[in-house]
């Protein structure tokens, strides 16, 4: 079958066994795995569910079963390179793979069941990136808020700082979900670094339905000519360009969004001129660039895995997990310089995976043939 020049490969016999030895090995050890971690997560948090009463309900499916996405995405990549490189050196060390080669098999041939089972693996990523994991997070943050002492105050924190429009600054103290309530709100505009004017209010709240602030009392404070002009108010209701989406926690914001909300998001705060928008965007890009690391790492796995050598499947792991550890803290690096401004989010998000993708070339054509 040909299609504007391009021959498609079909799907063979040999096609099906390397497509089932990747994919099955790849549902096997995430099952392992995730066995193993929520044993050892429940022995962990034992005493935190007991204390503060959780019922077995909802640790089953308020926290597990929201966390299980969450761990399976946050590992995909490593569990599938180890994966890899594990069946694959294998079938070298059996000499499967030069039976396979000497049989009139192309080494870019024999690549195309990798690349299939990789697309499946990458669309799973996505998915669950998308929209899966935003909505599992909201939900296990909120169990975590409720039942364990190290979440009661991961939600929010104690002190706040927000740009809510060019030039002016929000500062919450003691926001309390609860109630949508604060003890102190402070709101601040800045002209060229000089403070121009404030507004100070105690045991503030939040009206979600009219997105108005209101308090008893408060402070306004105007600041002409060095001098301080303040003056006291009663019963402050007041609209600000700010919500309560908008206080948790910045890492823990983002990831509970959609993809959809996320770009409304990211938008909004730009049209505010937050100077948090770069980390929006890291997370933005990652959702995407991540999961489509699957098809660097395999080829990298195969290129590595596919020549019998002294030493085995254990030489071959041991390379492979060092390109695989290098290759995640190189992600943790690229993105600090993003938050930092170093490099642009969209840049610093793919810069992994076009240099690896150039490592994993350079293997490719090592590779035997």
């Amino acid at each position: 079958m040909k299609s504007n020049g391009i021959k498609w490969p079909g799907i063979k016999i040999l096609d099906r066994y390397i497509i089932g030895k990747f994919l099955g090995t790849y549902v096997m050890a995430l099952l392992f795995i995730i066995v193993v971690v929520v044993v050892f997560d429940i022995a962990e948090k034992m005493d935190d569910f007991i204390e503060l009463k959780a019922p077995a309900k909802e640790i089953a499916f308020g926290y597990y079963l929201n966390f299980i996405p969450f761990f399976v995405n946050q590992f995909s990549g490593l569990i599938t390179f180890i994966v890899l490189i594990f069946f694959t050196s294998r079938m070298a060390y059996n000499t499967e793979i030069v039976a396979m080669l000497s049989g009139g098999v192309s080494f870019k041939r024999f690549l195309w069941p990798y690349f299939l089972a990789s697309c499946v693996i990458t669309a799973f990523s996505i998915t669950l990136n998308l929209f899966v994991i935003p909505q599992a997070n909201e939900r296990r943050i909120e169990f975590e808020t409720h039942f364990l002492k190290k979440g009661r105050r991961v939600k929010f924190e104690e002190h706040i700082y927000r740009q809510i429009e060019p030039g002016t600054f929000a500062y919450i103290r003691d926001y309390r979900s609860g109630d949508k309530s604060a003890s102190f709100l402070v709101l601040e505009t800045y002209d060229s670094s000089a403070i121009q004017n404030s507004l100070e209010a105690s045991q503030v709240k939040f009206n979600a339905e009219t997105k108005r602030w209101s308090a008893p009392r408060y402070i306004t404070k105007k600041y002409v000519d060095g001098k301080e002009i303040m003056e006291k108010h009663e019963k402050l209701d007041t609209m600000i360009n700010l919500t309560s989406d908008e206080l948790g926690k910045v890492e823990n914001l983002v990831k509970t969004m959609g993809f959809k909300r996320l770009n409304s998001f990211i938008k909004q705060q730009r049209n505010k001129g937050s100077d948090m928008v770069r980390q929006f965007e890291v997370e933005r890009y990652t959702r995407v660039a991540y999961p489509m690391s699957t098809f660097v790492l395999t080829l990298i796995g195969v290129a590595i895995s596919s020549r019998k050598v002294r030493g085995g499947t254990g030489l071959h792991i041991g390379m492979g997990l060092g390109l695989c550890f290098s290759y995640i803290l190189f992600i943790r690096f690229a993105e600090e310089f993003a938050k930092g401004g170093v490099m642009t989010p969209l840049l610093a998000v793919w810069f992994p995976n076009i240099i690896y993708a150039v490592v994993a070339i350079y293997l490719y054509k090592k590779a035997p043939k």
